[in-house]
């Protein structure tokens, strides 16, 4: 049994019955300790209504014991009878509550994490690299930010979304894959909202996922796209990521995270590096910027454009752009290097290095720059 997969619904269900948002979270996480404990000898029927029932029962003990909170004391008498939970799912509310704009992206990621993903505090702090003490803060203020909201209110779909985006693109670490459970929550989010942007980001996720085990070489370092065993892709995820994606584009609703998903589709469907379609790609990135003008799309358009109409072309398009942006440094170099203007190449794929914002990023570049200044010396 995947109690994971239980925690949101359950949530959902106290809340609708009276919790507050952090004590439903606090006495669903208690139900879940009884569950592991119980379960494996004798597995309830109705596991759901189990935990109900359970952490309602928490949450009325933390009640009555809770003086300073006598508001709660009212709700003693209103344990409803043993039975099946109810079969409405308040999964999309819960989502809504824990991307609420009143919290901080990192926040919104977390608690998602928590109350969504059903993952333990030290598991999204093993995730971040912090001490679970600090996560555990983080959590506790997000759930006294949004304690007070109520649970009937509209939720923003493309908050949900940006916040699940920033799962998945949190990688993995620690025991727990972030980018896996970005996937599994967002295929979760699509069973409870028709949304063509829903299922663009989930066919974003697996095109993007695909391609994950070719982007490090044996000892760790990255490999660039162009240099990837397309072997080594994901065939079977590609597939359904290209068919959720045409799906969703049929309904002529385009959305950002669909035009997204076609980039990284042309790229899954290219057998080669250099059969890669960017005339197709660099029109997909003027949709992108139509919807978005966001200053990393029009980045990644200067290097479509360059691939597209040639280096030039690429470095008179970047020249519009603000030089502090993250990578604008790395693309000029790669442009430049494209143009044949190698010294100034490898002096710029030193000066990203410089500027990288990871270790494995900074070791590429300083290998793009070394490779090219070895070039030159024996030319």
């Amino acid at each position: 049994m995947n109690f994971r997969e239980l925690t949101p619904g359950v949530i959902g269900i106290l809340v609708r019955r009276g919790a507050d948002f952090a004590a439903a979270e606090d006495a669903v996480q208690e139900a879940l300790i009884e569950a592991v404990r119980a379960w494996p000898g004798e597995p309830p029927r109705d596991p759901r209504g189990w935990l109900v029932t359970v952490a309602w029962r928490k949450f009325l003990d933390a009640a009555r014991a809770d003086t300073a909170r006598r508001r709660r004391e009212d709700l003693v008498d209103q344990e409803p009878p043993p039975g099946p939970a109810p079969g409405a799912d308040d999964t999309l509310q819960l989502y809504f509550l824990c991307a609420h704009p009143s919290l901080t992206p990192s926040s919104a990621v977390a608690l998602t994490l928590r109350a969504v993903g059903g993952l333990t505090t030290r598991q999204i702090a093993d995730a971040y690299l912090v001490p679970e003490a600090t996560m555990a803060q983080r959590i506790s203020r997000a759930k006294r930010t949004v304690s007070d909201v109520r649970f009937d209110q509209p939720g923003d779909v493309a908050t949900v979304l940006r916040v699940l985006y920033l799962v998945f693109n949190e990688g993995y670490s620690g025991d727990v894959d972030l980018a896996a459970e970005a996937i599994r929550l967002t295929r979760q989010l699509v069973t409870v909202i028709d949304h063509p942007e829903v299922a663009g980001l989930l066919a974003l996720m697996l095109l993007h996922h695909a391609r994950r085990a070719s982007r490090t070489a044996p000892d760790g370092s990255l490999v660039p796209l162009a240099e990837q065993d397309r072997g080594g892709w994901d065939t079977t995820m590609i597939a359904e990521g290209v068919g959720i994606l045409q799906a969703a584009l049929a309904r002529d609703r385009l959305g950002e995270f669909q035009a997204q998903a076609a980039v990284a589709a042309l790229h899954a469907d290219a057998p080669t590096a250099d059969e890669t379609d960017w005339v197709q790609i660099l029109e997909w990135y003027d949709e992108l910027a139509c919807l978005t003008d966001s200053p990393v799309v029009r980045l990644n358009r200067a290097v479509a454009l360059g691939e597209a109409d040639g280096p030039r072309a690429g470095l008179a398009e970047l020249a519009k752009l603000d030089t502090t942006l993250p990578r604008h440094t790395a693309v000029e170099a790669y442009l430049h290097e494209k143009a044949g203007d190698l010294d100034t190449a490898a002096h710029l794929y030193a000066e990203a290095a410089r500027k990288a914002g990871n270790v494995r990023e900074r070791d590429h570049l300083t290998r793009q720059a070394a490779r090219l200044n070895s070039r030159q010396r024996r030319s």
